[in-house]
C-alpha cells in the first residue's frame, strides 16, 4: 500500500470516528476524547521524558473525572491556571537554549498541556441548554479550515516567514490567510449552527488563526527536542494523536474563556 493511500484512508477514518461520536451522544463524545487524552498523555510523557506510567494514571484520574459529571469539576480555575501554563510554554519558543527542565516543572507542563486543555476542549458543548455537538464540529471546522488555506496560502503567496527556527515553512502570508478563511468560514457557519453568536462564532476564527498557530508551533518544539518527527505511529501517514489535535489543544482553554465573556 503507497504511502499516499495509508494517510488517506486512516485520515477519512479519523474524520469519520471524529464527527460520528461528537455527533451520536455525550457519552461517545467523552469516550473518544477520553481515549485520545490517555494516548496524547502517552505520547507527551515520551516527548518530554516522563514516567508514561504516571502520565497515563493521572489521564485515567481525569477521565474517571469526567465521567462522574460534566461540571462537578472547577473549570474556571482550571481553565486559568492551563492558560497561565501555555504562556510559560509558549515564551520558551524565544528562547534558543534547550530547557532543562526538573521533574516537578515537567509534571505541571503536562497537567496543563494535557489534562487542562483536554479538559477545557470537552466542556466547550456545554450550553445552558445541555450538550450541544454543533460548537465541536463548528470549531473542529475552523481548524480544518485554518490549516488548510495557511498552507495553500503560504504555499502560493509565502515569502516572509513566520518562525523559521521552529517550523521552516510556516509564513505570516499563510497565517493571515488562514485567518481570513475561518472568519469566512465562521459566517457560513452562524447560518447553520445557531446556538453561538456570530460575534463568538467570528471571535473563535480568529483565536482558531492566532492560537492553533502558536499550539502547531509548541509541539514542533517538544518534537525538535526530543528529536522525533511525529509524536507517535497510531494513525498511519499523520502520526500521533497530538499530531492531529495540537492546534485543537491549545486554543481550547482560550476558547473556553471567549466563551464565558461573550
Amino acid at each position: 500500500m503507497s504511502e499516499t493511500l495509508k494517510r488517506t484512508i486512516s485520515g477519512i477514518v479519523y474524520i469519520v470516528l471524529l464527527l460520528s461520536a461528537t455527533l451520536y451522544d455525550v457519552l461517545t463524545f467523552k469516550l473518544l476524547f477520553g481515549f485520545f487524552m490517555i494516548v496524547a498523555a502517552y505520547e507527551f510523557a515520551r516527548l518530554i521524558d516522563l514516567p508514561k506510567s504516571l502520565c497515563v494514571g493521572l489521564s485515567l484520574v481525569a477521565v474517571l473525572a469526567i465521567f462522574q459529571s460534566a461540571f462537578a469539576l472547577p473549570m474556571q480555575t482550571i481553565v486559568i491556571l492551563t492558560f497561565l501554563i501555555l504562556l510559560a510554554i509558549t515564551a520558551e519558543l524565544f528562547t534558543t537554549r534547550k530547557p532543562n527542565r526538573s521533574l516537578p516543572v515537567k509534571i505541571i507542563i503536562f497537567l496543563g498541556y494535557i489534562i487542562g486543555s483536554f479538559l477545557a476542549f470537552l466542556h466547550l458543548p456545554y450550553t445552558a441548554a445541555g450538550y450541544d455537538p454543533q460548537i465541536v464540529i463548528g470549531i473542529l471546522i475552523l481548524v480544518w479550515t485554518n490549516d488548510t488555506f495557511a498552507y495553500i496560502v503560504g504555499k502560493r503567496f509565502g515569502k516572509h516567514k513566520l518562525f523559521e527556527r521552529i517550523s521552516p515553512k510556516k509564513t505570516i502570508e499563510g497565517l493571515v490567510g488562514g485567518i481570513v478563511f475561518a472568519i469566512l468560514a465562521s459566517l457560513v457557519l452562524y447560518q447553520f449552527f445557531t446556538s453561538l453568536s456570530v460575534d463568538i462564532w467570528i471571535a473563535s476564527a480568529i483565536f482558531v488563526g492566532l492560537f492553533g498557530t502558536l499550539g502547531d508551533l509548541v509541539e514542533s518544539h517538544f518534537k525538535r527536542e526530543a528529536g522525533v518527527k511525529d509524536s507517535g505511529n497510531i494513525m498511519p501517514g499523520h502520526g500521533g494523536i497530538l499530531d492531529r489535535l495540537d492546534s485543537i489543544l491549545f486554543i481550547s482553554p482560550f476558547l473556553y474563556i471567549i466563551f464565558q465573556i461573550l
